[in-house]
């Protein structure tokens, strides 16, 4: 197994944690939901360990999260459907800006897009199975982004600072962009 392979798993464990961790804080206070602390570390995974492992974590984590802490809860099948999303999340993030070499904004912009499609299409044709109210397609990217906007902003403004800041630190003479999973 090669060296950033290893790498790669360790910081994909990492994000995985943070990805259950954070949001125990953030809805112990009450505001887990509005600020959406568990796509943080999945878009970030995906920015920094690339496309591969992003979707990893991103399947991962909600799962992971909800086994352990009932967060999304698996029924209503939000948990898996979240998995769905934050998959998408974490793969978009990783391969339209390392394979693309799209600007870290533009990359973040459509992997939360690409996310949240993927959650409306599930919403929409995936609760009724289970005996829910189906869910309109387009509710993610319109009164969800709503709803949600405190948590977006947040996205926004905080992980292109963090994936700036951190090609700044590891930036090599000669290189114009480092990838960080190598």
């Amino acid at each position: 197994m090669r060296n950033s392979n290893v790498k790669n798993i360790i910081l994909g464990g990492l994000f995985i944690a943070l990805g259950i961790v954070i949001p125990i804080a953030f809805h112990s206070i009450g505001v887990g939901s509005l600020l959406l602390p568990m796509h943080i570390p999945v878009l970030l995974s995906g920015f920094i360990t690339g496309p591969v492992t992003g979707g990893f974590v991103g399947v991962l984590t909600p799962v992971l999260s909800s086994l352990l802490t009932g967060m999304p809860p698996l029924m209503p099948p939000k948990a898996q459907m979240m998995a769905a999303e934050l998959a998408v999340y974490g793969f978009l993030s990783g391969y339209i800006y390392h394979i693309k070499r799209l600007h870290v904004v533009i990359s973040l912009i459509i992997a939360m897009l690409g996310g949240r499609i993927v959650y409306g299409v599930l919403a929409a044709y995936v609760l009724p199975l289970f005996g829910f109210d189906k869910i309109p397609v387009f509710y993610p990217i319109t009164i969800g982004l709503i709803t949600s906007l405190p948590g977006i902003i947040i996205q926004l403004l905080l992980i292109p600072t963090i994936i700036i800041l951190l090609e700044r630190r590891f930036r090599t003479a000669g290189s114009r962009r480092r990838r960080l999973w190598n």
